[in-house]
């Protein structure tokens, strides 16, 4: 019987029991990804993550991110959280992270956190993404509308058909008409086994964009096959939304920031902040971050 150390935290939040909830499963090196799988499973969060001894002692550690269904190669809230986690418990024993970096190895590559602060300490991070942007394949509208159960046209296609994109994570990004179409999505399992096995995207991203409002964008995400019917706030989807938005934008250069909304119609409202960087007309950088509120700490036993 082993005992490891666990923490839950609410990402993107701005109020306890908003955000999107995390599991963070310490010193999980002796677990073997069928047990992190069988635990993941166990908590049914959208993530859960499993931080084990970096292979480069010049890194502060590994972390292996699973859904219910599946390991993932990078995600967004697992690292704002997981971050926030590591470097609150640094700081009660007296040993910050230098320069409140951390640096993680995961499937997706090196990923770069930092640290958020404000007067009370620290309130959450912001992580990097660890991929330059990529733009694949479009996905017929169509399509779109069999996974979301909307008409087609309430698919906003001016500025772009629904596509794949990823700054780590591969998702079908989709811009609706207006927050009415938004509100009543809802996914449907078999047409993503027919139209978006897992291998293809991780999930459908839906988002508007209304200006006079703040937060200017809201999302809703669907990863039905991850074991996830709906995300309350997606950080690897987001982070390749402002990467995707930025692209769009005939500027050739440009840094452009985004307050995006996500979970109001789970009743889990979050907050994300979101960055990218383009230089002679190419996204050079993507980040996107937010605060992140504790929840529960104990014990997990494996038998």
């Amino acid at each position: 019987m082993t005992l490891f150390r666990f923490n839950t935290v609410d990402v993107f939040a701005e109020r306890q029991f908003g955000g999107n909830p995390l599991a963070v499963v310490h010193g999980a090196d002796t677990l073997t990804t069928e047990q992190m799988q069988a635990v993941a499973a166990e908590f049914n969060l959208s993530e859960t993550t499993f931080v084990l001894r970096p292979q480069d002692p010049a890194h502060t550690a590994r972390v292996r991110i699973f859904t219910p269904r599946a390991e993932l190669p990078f995600a967004g809230h697992p690292n704002v959280g997981t971050a926030y986690v590591l470097a609150s418990e640094a700081e009660r024993r007296g040993r910050p992270y230098a320069n409140d970096t951390l640096t993680f190895e995961e499937l997706g590559g090196l990923v770069t956190v930092n640290v958020l602060r404000n007067g009370a300490g620290i309130v959450g991070a912001h992580v990097a993404a660890p991929q330059p942007l990529k733009i694949g394949s479009g996905v017929a509208p169509g399509a779109v509308s069999a996974l979301c159960g909307l008409p087609t046209h309430a698919i906003e296609q001016s500025r772009h058909l629904p596509l794949i994109a990823s700054a780590g994570n591969p998702f079908v990004f989709t811009q609706l008409r207006d927050r009415a179409a938004l509100r009543s999505a809802k996914p449907n399992e078999a047409a993503f086994e027919a139209h978006l096995p897992r291998d293809m995207a991780a999930g459908l991203f839906l988002y508007i964009r209304e200006p006079a409002n703040d937060p200017p964008i809201q999302a809703r995400a669907f990863a039905p096959l991850h074991g996830i019917p709906e995300d309350p706030a997606t950080g690897s989807a987001n982070v390749a939304l402002i990467g995707l938005l930025a692209h769009l934008n005939s500027k050739p250069d440009l840094v452009l920031k985004a307050r995006i909304g996500q979970g109001v119609d789970m009743g889990r409202p979050s907050l994300l902040e979101a960055m990218a960087a383009k230089r002679g007309g190419v996204v050079t950088a993507t980040k996107v971050g937010g605060q992140c509120i504790p929840v529960m700490s104990g014990t997990l036993t494996i038998r």
